[in-house]
């Protein structure tokens, strides 16, 4: 058995099929002194009892870029490292059991031919054709994916282990690592323990590659990585003779997936109510072990299945396996440089999809090592997106509940999580309740997002038609339109940046001019080096040497990192205080009204105008307001001290009464900024879309000596626009869009949809994507000059292209 070296350039910890992928890119790379080192023998946590199940299509483009890569690396790693990965292309089929999930997977396979998959949707007919063992009773349709497959997961991993060893990197196993030495924001080294003999190896770098035992090395490391282990069934038959290869066959409607497999038929399950397991750790010995049988657990799907698949009632179970898996708690893997630390790396937390994500994943990371920025935007999976409190265990414990049996429950838009809630609430939470707030989650934080009526029951009715809050978000939109509205955004981020560098840090930072009047409101994007966005925020001169950053809830903690990662010597101090204050938005066309009935300030265009920020007297408290909108109509963010939200609500809430003011929920907010064409960040704009692309150049003042991305802001205007993010409105107004429809220009699939919602004022569904100019700087005329569709689940609908808003295209209700 090796010996740990006494240094090396980074360790690895995990030795699974994650752990050898990120060895196997570093190396790859050309990186020397790697190291990874695995606790028991390499596979022997979950890899080795992985489905290996190998599918193309993801929830987003880019993670569907990286699934695609495993595959292709997958079918490559036999020849380059001589170790038989098992891999084949033997398609998938998903069936649909209800005209919802029909709608479900067929809006999927739209999605997927944006993102470049082949997919074929099929009639249940088809489907038997191709599926011949299949009762197809009661399925409503299918889609096919001929290049999905399957492979031996122990296999590709041991075949990445051995590549990894080829081009130089160490891979040890039995070698468990023991604790850490820290130097502030750094790990300098990792001690280890082999066979009773104990050591340390000096490095710049780690990588938390820990599959189920993350969130235990996590903390190890001085960093959090949400994930508990669930129990997760299969079974496996006995030979059944004359069975051919038949492709992955996935039922959603009944939680199954069945894999051919030597013969023999695999069934595996995601049920909706899964079993947690280890609350009180992982055992120390665990190596390939199994967890006690529980067929009572199994018994229902397995019921379901031999109706689907009668062959199943004849065959004899071989196996009935019962093994641990790591679930995240929104489904989504952990990847990237952790918030806490400045060399700690994680890729862990892969949800079943371990085998089909390593490739990708190990080849994102180690790119991102290498380089100290991402390939391409990582934000559905980059581990900042995770609050602190999302590691406390019986958070863990209750959500893990319910994220395994979310794989494969029906997808609805708006769908809310059900476990685990209730965490963080604002300071109006139950003034919101009382009246009626039917309540959404986000990175933990309770937003109202609807209001039913006296009558309604507040609670969610998914649908992919209109659902049941349709028309209160329509009342909601057109009273923010034609009226008053009031409703919360206390959840938003509010970072202060403050000292005597704080003005040129926050130049340095920024693409914004903020050598401002105190009391200036500057709207503003952080970018990277390729002008790419990092954050979208506004940013208020508070006092001279104080500025108060406001950011979207989900992203606080990545816009304070990143803000911090880029401090450099500036003297600068920078504090989250977004719990200090609650925020009530004030919008409409009588907002100004309103907020003179309840406060002797003034409120007019000459003292206060849009884009501006002043100290008020409300009711017997005070606050400070900012006149900015992100629903495109006169009004203002009303921020409450803590300790007097509650008087301050009930003083807006009973003057409002005579307005005829409506309390509104963020479902408003987003179809009202849909009509104005306002980015949202994560959807329109990432950090792979450049911000003169993204249509957001008047943020961005080059006549600034210096600021991150600056260079790349002025080579874009000088070789001109290769995209444009361009707004459509369907010109009927029936259909519906979310996100992710292919656009087609003059026939053909050019783009897909990054955001999508119904304009209640404009009469139709309306959304945004990003459209290839037909040769670098392409003139806009002759851009919006062609037709536009969009797919609807195989249909076209035609589509109203414009780079400006369809909603009040000047701003000139704002400044009303």
């Amino acid at each position: 058995m090796a010996t740990p070296p006494s240094k090396a350039r980074v360790v690895i910890i995990g030795g699974g099929v994650i752990g050898c992928s990120v060895a196997y890119h570093l190396a790859k790379l050309g990186w020397k002194d790697v190291v990874l080192l695995e606790r028991k023998q390499l596979t022997s946590g979950t890899t080795w009892h992985a489905a290996g199940l190998i599918a193309q299509l993801r929830a987003t483009s880019n993670m569907t870029k990286l699934a695609k890569y495993s595959q292709e690396l997958y079918g490559n790693l036999e020849a380059e490292t001589g170790v038989a990965t098992g891999f084949k292309r033997n398609g998938s089929i998903t069936v649909a059991l209800t005209e919802e999930r029909k709608e479900e997977i067929y809006r999927q396979a739209g999605m997927a031919r944006a993102f470049g998959v082949d997919v074929e949707e099929i009639s249940p007919t088809e489907v038997k054709n191709r599926y011949e063992h299949l009762n197809i009773d009661g399925v409503t349709a299918g889609v096919y994916l001929p290049l999905d497959g399957q492979g031996d997961p122990a296999n590709i991993a041991l075949a990445l282990a051995k590549g990894a060893r080829q081009n130089g990197a160490q891979v040890i196993e039995r070698t468990l690592v023991t604790g850490v030495k820290k130097d502030g924001r750094r790990i300098t080294g990792v001690d280890w323990e082999q066979d009773g003999e104990a050591g340390h190896i000096a490095c710049d770098m780690v990588v938390n590659c820990g599959g189920m035992w993350g969130h235990q090395v996590g903390k190890m490391l001085g960093t959090n990585v949400p994930l508990h282990a669930c129990e997760h069934f299969y079974i496996v038959t006995e030979n059944i003779p004359n069975l051919t290869q038949m492709p992955v066959l996935r039922v959603p409607d009944e939680c199954a997936y069945y894999k051919e497999d030597a013969g023999k038929i695999l069934l595996g399950a995601f049920e909706p109510n899964a079993k947690p397991w280890a609350m009180d750790g992982i055992p120390k010995d665990f190596e390939f072990d199994q967890l006690p049988e529980d067929f009572d657990h199994f018994e229902p799907i397995l019921e379901q299945a031999v109706e689907r698949l009668p062959m199943l009632a004849e065959a004899g179970i071989h196996t009935f396996f019962n093994g641990p898996e790591s679930f995240t708690p929104d489904d989504a893997y952990h990847l990237g440089l952790a918030p806490e630390m400045d060399n700690v790396w994680v890729a862990a937390g892969f949800n079943s999809i371990g085998i089909q994500s390593a490739g990708g994943a190990g080849m994102a990371l180690s790119q991102w090592m290498d380089s100290g920025e991402k390939p391409f935007d990582l934000g559905d999976v980059d581990i900042s997106r995770m609050q602190p409190f999302q590691g406390n265990k019986t958070y863990l414990f209750e959500r893990s509940k319910e994220s395994l049996g979310l794989l494969y429950a029906d997808h609805f838009p708006f769908r809310q999580k059900a476990t685990a809630r209730g965490v963080r609430r604002t300071p109006f939470h139950h003034h919101l309740l009382e009246r009626g707030a039917v309540m959404g989650e986000l990175a933990g934080w309770e937003r109202a997002n609807w209001f039913a009526r006296e009558a309604q029951e507040a609670q969610y009715e998914y649908s992919w038609s209109r659902q049941n809050f349709f028309d209160n978000v329509r009342e909601e939109h057109m009273a923010v339109r034609q009226n008053v509205g009031m409703y919360d955004m206390s959840s938003f981020g509010k970072i202060r940046v403050e000292g005597p560098d704080a003005m040129a840090f926050m130049n340095y930072i920024g693409g914004g001019n903020y050598d401002v009047p105190v009391g200036k409101i500057v709207y503003t994007q952080f970018l990277n080096s390729t002008a790419g966005i990092e954050a979208d925020v506004t940013v208020t001169r508070i006092e001279p040497d104080c500025f108060l950053v406001v950011t979207p809830a989900a992203t606080r903690i990545a816009d304070q990192t990143w803000m911090r990662r880029n401090k450099g010597n500036f003297n600068v101090v920078i504090t989250d205080v977004t719990a200090g204050e609650g925020i009530l938005a004030i919008m409409g066309p009588r907002s100004r009204e309103l907020l003179q009935a309840v406060s002797p300030n003034d409120f007019s265009n000459e003292n206060n105008p849009f884009g501006t920020a002043q100290d008020i007297e409300i009711g017997m408290g005070t606050a400070r307001v900012h006149r900015v909108t992100y629903v495109g109509e006169l009004g203002w963010e009303v921020y409450v001290p803590a300790d007097q939200c509650g008087h301050v609500f009930e003083v807006i809430a009973a003057a409002g009464h005579d307005f005829g003011m409506r309390l509104c929920g963020m479902h408003m907010m987003d179809t009202c900024r849909m009509e104005k064409g306002f980015r949202h960040f994560g959807h329109d704009i990432t950090s792979e879309d450049h911000v003169l692309e993204a249509g957001l150049g008047f943020a961005v003042k080059t006549d600034k000596p210096e600021f991150i991305g600056r260079d790349a802001v002025l080579r874009k205007r000088e070789t001109g626009l290769t995209h444009r993010l361009v707004q459509f409105k369907l010109t009927d107004p029936e259909p519906l869009l979310y996100h992710n429809e292919p656009i087609l220009r003059d026939g053909k699939v050019c783009g897909y949809l990054s955001s999508g919602g119904y304009g209640h004022h404009v009469g139709a569904a309306i959304g945004m994507g990003y459209v290839p100019c037909s040769e670098a700087g392409e003139k806009v005329a002759d851009m919006l000059a062609s037709s536009y569709e969009i797919d609807i689940m195989g249909t076209r609908v035609k589509a109203e292209a414009q780079l400006k808003p369809f909603y009040d295209p000047k701003g000139e209700r704002a400044k009303a």
